[in-house]
């Protein structure tokens, strides 16, 4: 039988990205994590982690860490029961996300107020990987296939529109030449976004040559308005900046849509289905419901 100390210790240096910070989450010395690591490698006959900055499990390391995740989430309705700490969830959530519809989705659960959360913010096409690797209770991502081990619920689907500033648009001439989107300064998120590329491409077009990297989705916003840039954003989130005309479309009636979907582990503990429920049945309102 496993030590969960030893699981502990390395579901700590995967979360947090290296030993030193794996210590001081768990309130013992650097050595002690390093100690316990080898012991669960000895153990194992193998190695759990590949020793590079940061810390990467090895396929070892992420089942026994996928396992770590599963128990806890049947030691939550232990905890419940016998004592007052909030619960803690670690979830991977996509900005957009964040910045839209999720908050009242988290706050909709009755006991959120027992929880504490821990929101992991990866972009929805790669948010996943978080959760294969074990890192997380549950994930908020554009993937429809569920991890082993873990089960998935459709949320619904974000809204994006290519928009930009008026004087933008009329400055690139984006509506009378579509081409020219390929040219002009294009707001993305982050290496891993791909939406603007993706809406090029449904346009017939090659991907944009010149980028602005803006890792805010607040920011994003505001850099669309300034007119820095065109990129895509969720109607959610801009809907009055739009109804005013301060952010008008690039190129007319064009949107890309996102599906978004509720990863959990299968061992799913009450307090994490309360969660899911109420998630769900938030995005049901305010999302996009395909027919």
């Amino acid at each position: 039988m496993l030590d969960y100390r030893l699981l502990e210790a390395l579901g700590a240096v995967i979360e947090t990205g290296g030993f030193a910070r794996a210590a001081n989450k768990l309130h013992l010395t650097q050595s002690a994590i390093s100690q316990r690591i080898r012991q669960l490698e000895f153990l194992l006959g193998q190695p759990v982690l590949l020793r590079s900055t940061p810390p990467v499990a090895t396929p070892m390391g992420r089942r026994l860490n996928n396992h770590l995740q599963q128990v806890r989430q049947l030691e939550m309705d232990i905890e419940q029961v016998a004592q007052n700490e909030p619960l803690q969830i670690r979830l991977t959530v996509n900005a957009d996300s964040m910045a839209t519809w999720l908050a009242p989705a988290l706050a909709s659960c009755e006991l959120s107020a027992r929880m504490a959360f821990e929101l992991v913010v990866e972009d929805q096409e790669v948010g996943l990987d978080r959760m294969r690797n074990g890192e997380v209770m549950a994930c908020i991502c554009s993937e429809a296939r569920a991890v082993n081990g873990g089960a998935v619920r459709a949320l619904g689907v974000l809204r994006y529109r290519a928009l930009a500033s008026p004087e933008f648009v009329a400055r690139y001439q984006t509506r009378e030449r579509p081409e020219h989107l390929v040219e002009a300064p294009c707001l993305v998120f982050n290496r891993d976004d791909q939406l603007q590329h993706r809406f090029l491409a449904s346009q017939g077009l090659p991907a944009p040559r010149r980028q602005h990297h803006c890792p805010s989705s607040e920011g994003f916003v505001k850099m669309a308005l300034a007119g820095m840039g065109y990129g895509m954003l969720p109607e959610l989130q801009v809907e009055p900046e739009y109804r005013a005309g301060t952010l008008v479309e690039v190129w007319p009636e064009a949107s890309l849509d996102v599906p978004l979907y509720w990863h959990y582990w299968q061992t799913e503990s009450s307090a994490m289905k309360a969660l899911r429920q109420a998630v769900t049945t938030h995005a049901h309102q305010v999302l996009v419901q395909p027919d």
